[in-house]
């Protein structure tokens, strides 16, 4: 099905957040997920479903700085 993820359309495979992530090979404990302008909370990763169309924005944690 076709996406936007982080501005770009991809193919992705998966019904899930928590699928494609596990497509992408993405550990969701170091990116939060916004879907169609939602976050969506990890613990709900598994139940939040992506349909065509849909968009998605991994924000990733980020170690470093002064």
């Amino acid at each position: 099905m076709q996406v936007r993820i982080n501005g770009k359309p991809e193919e992705v495979w998966g019904a899930t957040v928590s699928e494609i992530l596990k497509a992408k090979n993405i550990d969701p404990h170091m990116v939060a997920v916004e879907l169609n302008d939602q976050m969506v909370d990890r613990a709900h990763l598994d139940h939040a479903t992506v349909k065509e169309g849909d968009r998605l924005e991994f924000l990733f944690y980020m170690g470093g700085g002064r």
